[in-house]
């Protein structure tokens, strides 16, 4: 009965190990550089005082972001979607986070749809100077918007990227969301995406 126990407990303790052993590893550069595919956001995420869902698209080297904010975790009181894309490059690996690598994400074209009639919510966010129509999609890559700086201002954003069993990880945006020179790269991993579709 004793050697009995002594076997659970093992087996028990072994098992997470076993279970950890059998993951895949975490993508390589090479790999990163060729995802293909939809990324989305699990579950309703905290994001900029409010809520949102991220959704990233892959392919032939090319990205792209789908970025809805709402008031509500229902995501019932949404402000407004960003869209943006454009290639992407991967570099080198992190110092202190090897299954992470640096990772360029340009933004060739940026568009912004204000989803909200509430004027105070619209100045709140800085986009009462933006002449945005509710419901309708604004490039807003020559001019920038608000938080968004133009595309010549701020082409690029110069993030981290990991792929392991969790999903797709980009960096910790900082709080004021800059990231137009390599000296605002994070330092730390978001919550990952998962994948929907990888053709």
């Amino acid at each position: 009965m004793r050697h009995l126990l002594i076997a659970t407990l093992l087996a028990t303790a072994l098992t997470p190990m076993a279970a950890h052993a059998d993951s895949p590893p975490a993508a390589d550069a090479a790999a990163l550089s060729q995802l293909r595919g939809t990324y989305a956001s699990p579950a309703v995420e905290s994001w900029y005082g409010g809520y949102g869902t991220r959704e990233f698209i892959f392919a032939d080297g090319q990205w792209q972001l789908i970025f809805t904010h709402a008031l509500d975790p229902q995501m019932v009181l949404r402000t407004f979607q960003f869209r943006t894309g454009g290639a992407y490059r991967i570099g080198a690996a992190h110092a202190t986070m090897p299954s992470a690598f640096e990772a360029d994400f340009d933004e060739e074209w940026k568009h912004l749809t204000l989803l909200t009639n509430d004027p105070q919510v619209i100045a709140g966010m800085g986009l009462a100077d933006c002449a945005l129509t509710p419901n309708l999609e604004t490039d807003i890559s020559a001019t920038g918007c608000g938080p968004w700086p133009s595309v010549a201002d701020c082409g690029t954003d110069h993030d981290l990227l990991a792929l392991d069993a969790s999903g797709l990880r980009f960096g910790e945006r900082p709080a004021d969301s800059n990231m137009c020179s390599p000296d605002r790269r994070p330092d730390a991993l978001l919550q990952p995406v998962v994948a929907v579709t990888t053709p």
